[in-house]
């Protein structure tokens, strides 16, 4: 299908973006690789009056590494960071996120910061970025805010941006020692969405661990449980399953009895995986 008439522009700051996207009696939407906007406005399952073009606002591509840890502008595509064109301080984690991300032709136009902004509850980034600890940083008519991912996403496309928002991109803080990491994904084939993304991570041999489970429910929820349990020396599988099970039953509603195994599977994956380094 074609997509229902609407007007484009193409802004040349991020502050007159931000006055479009805000424009009074409209229903405005941001495109950058348009990677999942374009289908939806050709489908019509997305409609609008104004589409404002922000790929080409340089200061929403900036990327810089600092000792603190990384900004990665929002319009960061996927296959600069499977590439190794972005700073990587987290161990071959994030290269390792996006080089799994649908195909070549989409990591070469899709976007960190779009990702995140549509809130896809089998995105990979949201996972990822919440496992990290990152924050995001919206510009909008109020000014500029600061949130973590995981406060920023509230539901399925569902996040706290409101009219005339937009992101300028992602801290993503160093981690205190060598990042140890798993990841793990089930998807029907490759480059399909995701059932299960579950993201492990350790700083050090000693440090303590975050298990961040996707594609389960509306938004990603990091697992306490289990990433308590895996701090536990010598700690056996059934005891991780144990573990595992308790977060499934306290963050996720509605789970029948193949999903249950499917995500306890892939969370037990992504810990050996992250056990090997």
């Amino acid at each position: 299908m074609k997509p229902a008439p609407f007007e484009y522009i193409r802004p040349k700051s991020v502050a007159e973006a931000s006055v479009a996207l805000g424009r009074r009696g409209a229903t405005t939407a941001a495109i950058a690789g348009g990677q999942s906007l374009i289908p939806m406005l050709g489908l019509r399952v997305a409609l609008i009056d104004l589409l404002v073009d922000i790929s080409r606002l340089d200061d929403l591509k900036a990327v810089t590494e600092t000792p603190d840890g990384v900004w990665l502008g929002s319009l960061t595509t996927h296959s600069q960071i499977e590439d190794g064109k972005t700073p990587d301080v987290f161990g071959g984690l994030m290269r390792r996120v996006a080089g799994q991300i649908s195909y070549r032709a989409v990591r070469n136009h899709g976007t960190i910061g779009g990702s995140v902004a549509l809130a896809d509850p089998a995105a990979d980034w949201p996972c990822c970025l919440i496992a990290l600890d990152a924050t995001v940083r919206v510009v909008g008519r109020s000014g500029v805010s600061v949130q973590r991912v995981a406060d920023f996403i509230h539901d399925s496309y569902a996040t706290t941006l409101t009219t005339g928002d937009i992101i300028m991109g992602f801290d993503i803080p160093a981690p205190k020692a060598a990042l140890r990491w798993g990841f793990a994904k089930v998807a029907r084939k490759s480059g399909a969405f995701a059932h299960s993304i579950a993201v492990v991570t350790a700083a050090g041999k000693d440090g303590p661990a975050t298990v961040v489970l996707g594609a389960a429910g509306p938004r990603p929820r990091p697992m306490a449980a289990t990433a308590n349990q895996l701090a536990v020396p010598a700690t056996t599988e059934e005891q991780l399953r144990a573990a595992i099970a308790t977060d499934l039953d306290a963050n996720f509603e509605g789970l029948d009895a193949y999903q249950k195994r499917m995500h306890t599977a892939n969370i037990l994956r992504a810990a050996r995986d992250m056990r090997t380094q």
